[in-house]
């Protein structure tokens, strides 16, 4: 047989492997037996053992599997990795504490201990390990569901693989932040911008073996799961992490008192200059694990910790124009093109200017000279003018008064709840009425909280508009990949893990799925409030039938400004053909409904009064947690009306004319034994 013949037939077989091997290994899908592999790489075997010119770098023998994707795999955290909430004041911590001592009913001269922990400015990661084996490795990811880089990880000197301690918990995510100490980042400076981003490029390399020429440290300070921890205080938890081989920060410290936390994080930002790896401020965590439980947690962060950010960096530059960018809820936001500044390792362009009330107040023109201040993670925004060197040339900024994007009329709307015209002007259209704001609805259903689509970003998302692949949220999933394959930057590959992507997303809670719609006041926490309402799609879809915008009034949580959002939402056609073919197309799940046995199963439950010894919140979480429901208003859906000291007259008399059981606060804790 000649050569030719003889290499176009390998070179067949070998393409046929490879394509196997990426959907086994990249996709999760086997296309042919196993029997029927071996098969093919034997006969690739005995090929390449007859014939030496056949061979070369993708060489069956040379090959063990498949490259991993432009993704890693993803796995579910057995316990969410949630974010924190931002202090940057002493009052932002007062009211933290504040808050803590209400949901917990306890007076101001209660003393809190908490664990003050130096937040380390790197990438967070959950390492899991089964009877002291260090077994998988995760990304944070969305919080719910990270990326799988265990090997990765495994390549990290100081995370200990196995721990022979007899007191380490059988089954435990030990959960910490992987970073690059600065004097170490000094021979890295010209492949990355700071010790963060070198962090992540190098945690996020194809192959382990690159990973492991990175200096990466590992330093532990939370858990997730666990089976098997005996300690009761995390001030406990950080010793013994030292004891089973851990690298904790040197820094932490138990601390009681605001004005004690204070003090303390004066004296580590003094110190900050001096470490040798990035801070970005203090987290302070209730110390005491029996009452960080009872706090519990608050959409996607704990009630019983808070991120103390350090002072902002700030730089000067020049406006060297405003433009008018619009959100999802037709909101328009200023933004400055400022003279391109370094700000704390970042490169910044632009700042938001927030609304028209603020360039007003701020007497903010197009050429002056102003302080920019870029605030931990927060949006860089223009601080001050300098009047001094404001020029001649200095223009002001007329604010819009019709849409730039679809030329409606703009108006600042009365809001009903403070009385006042509010801050922001918005265009006037309606939903996807109006371009613009359709390309950012289209953006927030994909984006991290809602549909969280791989590959689908914003970019994507406007590439695809323009050329009117999408125009709405069904389209998505309605794409024509053929079209897109023949694009500019794609192909057949980046195609399919577009598809597949798409595909696994198909399948959404229904949490998930409200919040994705983008419904004006409608945040995340609302969406867990409103799916627990309706519990299935159906019902909620049906609000543009039944019309009981007022029963809504009846969740806790759910106010005025809230049911008005879903009464202009469901009387717009265009938002309900959109509701319809979602629901043809996805599988939307149920709410969960926990305990649905419990002790108030079927019961509603309203307080007026001031209780004892527990928080309104508290008795809430406990209703809840026992199958009852929490109402906001009396009606004749509510069973009891729970009475404190100094309750509302009114409450009292409505509910007695509907003739509503009206018990006491131990009369409530008597019905949960």
């Amino acid at each position: 047989m000649k050569k030719s013949l003889i290499k176009q037939k390998y070179y067949q077989k070998l393409n046929l492997l490879h394509k196997y091997n990426k959907k086994y290994y990249d996709d999760n899908f086997s296309e042919i037996t196993d029997a029927e592999y071996d098969l093919l790489k034997k006969e690739l075997l005995e090929i390449e053992k007859k014939y030496n010119f056949v061979k070369n770098k993708n060489s069956a023998s040379k090959h063990i599997g498949y490259k991993p994707s432009k993704n890693f795999k993803k796995a579910l955290h057995k316990v969410p990795m949630l974010s924190l909430a931002n202090a940057f004041t002493e009052d932002d911590l007062l009211n933290f504490e504040k808050k803590i001592l209400n949901f917990l009913s306890k007076d101001k001269n209660y003393k809190i201990s908490y664990s003050a922990e130096p937040k380390i400015d790197g990438i967070s990661a959950s390492l899991t390990y089964k009877n002291g084996i260090f077994v998988k490795g995760l990304s944070r990811g969305d919080g719910k569901e990270g990326e799988d880089i265990t090997k990765n990880l495994a390549t990290i000197k100081n995370i200990p693989k196995k721990i022979l301690n007899k007191d380490f918990p059988k089954d435990i995510d030990v959960r910490g932040e992987v970073f690059i100490q600065n004097s170490d980042f000094d021979n890295l400076k010209e492949k990355f911008a700071n010790p963060r981003n070198a962090a992540s490029g190098s945690l996020r390399q194809k192959n382990p073996d690159d990973t492991k020429k990175i200096p990466l440290n590992f330093i532990a300070y939370t858990f997730g799961f666990e089976k098997g921890l005996k300690q009761k205080k995390q001030s406990d938890y950080l010793k013994k992490l030292a004891e089973w081989g851990f690298k904790t920060n040197p820094l932490n410290k138990t601390i009681s008192g605001i004005k004690n936390l204070i003090q303390n994080y004066n004296e580590v930002e003094q110190q900050r200059a001096n470490l040798d790896f990035d801070i970005d401020g203090i987290v302070y965590k209730i110390n005491d694990f029996e009452l960080q439980k009872r706090l519990g947690n608050v959409a996607n962060a704990p009630r019983w910790a808070i991120a103390h950010k350090f002072s902002s960096n700030k730089a000067i530059s020049k406006i060297l124009g405003i433009d008018i960018q619009i959100g999802r809820t037709g909101a328009l936001t200023p933004v400055a093109k400022i003279k391109p500044v370094n700000i704390g390792g970042v490169l910044v362009s632009n700042a938001t200017l927030h609304n028209e009330d603020e360039i007003v107040r701020k007497d903010i023109r197009i050429d002056d000279t102003v302080t920019v201040e870029r605030a931990g993670d927060v949006i860089p925004h223009i601080l001050s003018v300098d009047l001094k060197k404001r020029s001649k040339k200095s223009t002001k900024f007329i604010f819009p008064n019709k849409c730039p994007f679809c030329g409606s009329k703009t108006i600042k709307e009365f809001n009903k709840v403070t009385k006042r015209i509010d801050a922001v002007r918005r265009c006037s259209s309606e939903d996807y009425y109006c371009d613009k704001i359709s390309v950012e609805k289209l953006k927030h259903f994909v984006s991290k909280e809602a549909f969280n689509i791989d590959g689908l970003g914003k970019k994507i998302i406007e590439g695809f508009w323009k050329l009117k692949l999408i125009k709405f949220p069904q389209d998505i999933f309605k794409l024509d990949y053929k079209k897109i394959e023949k694009l500019e930057g794609w192909g057949s590959l980046s195609v399919e893990n577009l598809k597949y992507s798409i595909n696994q997303k198909k399948n959404i809670s229904l949490e998930r799925f409200i919040f994705a719609l983008g419904i004006r006041h409608i945040g995340l926490e609302n969406a867990k409030l409103l799916s627990k309402h309706f519990i299935t799609f159906l019902k909620f879809q049906n609000l543009s039938k039944t019309k009981n915008y007022d029963d809504l009034l009846n969740i806790d949580g759910i106010g005025e400004t809230q049911a008005s959002s879903l009464k202009i939402f469901f009387s717009n056609e265009i938002n309900l053909k959109v509701l319809d073919e979602l629901g043809k197309i996805l599988i939307i799940n149920d709410a969960a409904v926990t305990n649905q046995d419990g002790l108030l199963k079927n019961k509603s439950f309203l307080i007026t009064g001031k209780l004892h010894g527990i928080s309104r919140a508290e008795v809430k979480s406990l209703i809840e947690e026992n199958s009852g429901i929490t109402v906001s208003i009396v009606s004749k859906k509510l069973n009891y009306l729970i009475v404190g000291d100094k309750p509302t007259r009114r409450k009292i008399d409505s509910a007695k004319e509907l003739k509503i059981k009206i018990i006491s606060q131990d009369d409530f804790l008597k019905m949960l034994n």
